[in-house]
């Protein structure tokens, strides 16, 4: 077995607290690469520490659909429910959708809803509020049966509703599920369900568990599309242009933060293309209220359009998004554009406080777990994921938060690598810990009554600790490649760019430059730190980090005296009024002379 090449780096903490590891890699793998695709050498390790083998190149840097999504019937019950919908289509059935409330269950619901309008159907829509709960509700399906409604479709929800199911069946609902989340062995008695992360699926195509439910839904819409056109149905009808809405497939999969690999590569890389055509209405108006003057990238998708789209759900009415991915009216999308950003606001404001209320009383007493484990009286439901996931980030550990409400405590977990979240809330609820949950393995979310309180902090903290162990945990940055101030091109930065979509499962490549000197540094903004980076054999590049100047590596950036650094972060195209150059965004630092 060939020797990997791997570049020791200290295990000295840097000046942002961190250990620095370099990503191992095969030189030859890197070799290979670099001579088959013409490649960068820089590029070709990155890759070749990412595990891409030689033949996949062409798959992860241009992925295209056609090669990668497979016939949609290998997933179990899809045949079935696809024929069950196109009957419906072609009966003009009443359909009724359930979703979820965060951007995976907007773009899921929106999705499936166009087609079905596309094809005549208007279904009856049901988006739970945060009170509500998440998934299926007994109420929901008492709405459907007041409309004349006896079959529907739950998207991103319902794989382990099994109370509420049986509630439907006997009430005489046919119901398919098209979801992602993680199952039990168990099933629920629907007519069909189609989730990649079922126990007994085959597993022919691995990546296709990466999906976010929107993924299955497109998947779901293929197959039916493919039974419509058999039965002869688009003979008397149009049949509908199902890549137009690749972009609010390529939305919900990067806001739902699963690995974009295989399909979910392709899926996003042509969903941006779509977006940037500007054809959905509703996303034109969030787009240009969002101010965003450029071609959207994964990165808007993640932390500009998804939060607003989600701040509806957490703090505003939850049906809002999917009324602004399918609206086809331009003065309504304007309007909702408005109100989501007015909620948005809005939940910042709430997340602070919580998050205050919550630092204050994680460093207020010792912690006996390795967890982040906090809750208070009537937090908001709706922003306990997100201050469940800066406390992660802030502590390095998994963090649970919740809001105890009069009749339960609801909450939201956020982990780190090595700790499968939904494996703990599934033994939890086997515990008889926790009334409802689930999830995946870096979030979950979950609800327990009161006096379950200490029992589930006790379940959780002794989970955690047995899988890693007594030793104080210290944030590891992975590196994945060492670069000089002089190499630092827009050509390189170009060829770096090939690696997009960048999000969970592929990281944007975290770079090393060796033995710099930190040049004009000053504060500017909100705390940020604005630098040149010099190089002991010439050449300079502008650089930036943000939110650091009250920190140790800000004063060490802003006060470095002439020393030597080495520092870690990524290099990005700078295009700012024309100009051609590139633009160091600084992660961490440092000294080394």
């Amino acid at each position: 077995m060939e020797a990997e090449n791997i570049l020791a780096i200290t295990e000295e903490k840097s000046l942002g607290g961190n250990i620095w590891k370099m990503r191992p890699f095969s030189e030859r793998l890197a070799e290979q690469i670099s001579q088959r695709y013409q490649l960068p050498y820089l590029v070709s390790t990155i890759l070749a520490g990412k595990g891409i083998d030689v033949d996949s190149v062409p798959d992860f840097i241009a992925p295209k659909m056609q090669r990668l999504m497979p016939d949609p019937y290998c997933l179990k019950d899809m045949e079935k429910a696809a024929e069950r919908i196109a009957s419906a289509i072609e009966t003009g059935e009443k359909i009724g959708i359930i979703g979820d409330y965060d951007v995976d269950g907007a773009t899921s619901t929106s999705v499936l809803r166009l087609f079905l309008e596309s094809n005549g159907i208007k279904p009856y829509v049901h988006i739970p509020e945060r009170d509500e709960g998440y998934g299926p509700s007994k109420m929901a399906f008492d709405e459907f049966a007041a409309q004349g409604v006896n079959f529907v479709i739950t998207v991103d929800c319902g794989t382990t509703a099994f109370e509420v199911f049986d509630y439907a069946v006997e009430k005489g609902f046919e119901v398919i599920t098209l979801d992602h989340h993680e199952a039990e062995v168990k099933l629920p008695k629907i007519y069909a369900l189609v989730n990649p992360k079922r126990l007994d699926e085959t597993n022919e195509y691995t990546y296709l568990q990466y999906m976010a439910a929107v993924g299955v839904v497109f998947m779901t819409i293929v197959a039916v599309n493919r039974c419509l056109r058999q039965k002869g149905f688009y003979k008397t009808h149009p049949e509908p242009k199902l890549l137009n809405w690749l972009d609010l497939v390529a939305l919900g999969t990067v806001c739902d933060v699963v690995p974009l690999l295989g399909l979910n590569r392709a899926f996003v890389r042509q969903g941006l293309k779509v977006m940037a055509q500007r054809k959905n209405i509703g996303l034109k108006a969030l787009i240009d209220k969002s101010n965003i003057t450029e071609a959207p990238s994964a990165f808007h998708l993640g932390y500009v359009l998804g939060p607003r789209i989600n701040a509806c759900g957490r703090v505003g009415e939850a049906a809002l998004g999917n009324k602004l991915l399918c609206t086809s009216s331009e003065f309504e999308a304007n309007f909702l554009a408005d109100k989501l950003n007015a909620f948005n606001d809005q939940r910042k404001e709430i997340e602070a406080y919580v998050l205050l209320k919550a630092i204050e009383i994680l460093e207020g007493s010792p912690q006996e777990y390795p967890i982040a484990f906090v809750s208070g009286h009537d937090w908001h439901q709706g922003v306990i994921g997100i201050v469940a996931g800066k406390l992660k980030e802030r502590y390095n550990v998994p963090a649970f938060v919740m809001s105890i409400e009069a009749d339960e405590v609801k909450g939201s977990a956020r982990s780190i690598a090595g700790i499968d979240l939904g494996a703990l809330i599934i033994a939890a609820k086997e515990q008889g810990l926790l009334t409802k949950g689930g999830g995946h393995t870096m979030a979950a979310g979950f609800s327990l009554e009161e006096d379950k309180l200490d029992a589930f902090k006790k379940f959780a903290g002794e989970y955690v600790k047995s899988r890693l162990g007594e030793e104080k945990i210290v944030p590891v940055l992975e590196i994945d490649g060492r670069l000089s101030v002089s190499g630092a091109t827009p050509a390189l930065a170009d060829s770096l760019s090939e690696l997009e979509p960048y999000g969970s499962g592929n990281a944007e490549p975290r770079l090393m430059l060796t033995n710099v000197q930190i040049k004009k540094a000053s504060i500017v903004g909100s705390g940020h730190v604005r630098c040149f980076l010099s190089g002991d054999n010439g050449g300079s590049i502008k650089a930036m980090a943000f939110r650091i100047a009250d920190t140790e590596l800000g004063q060490a950036l802003l006060n470095s005296g002439g020393g030597l650094y080495n520092v870690v972060g990524v290099l990005h195209k700078d295009n700012w009024q024309g100009r051609n150059s590139v633009q160091f965004i600084i992660e961490d630092a440092e000294r080394v002379s």
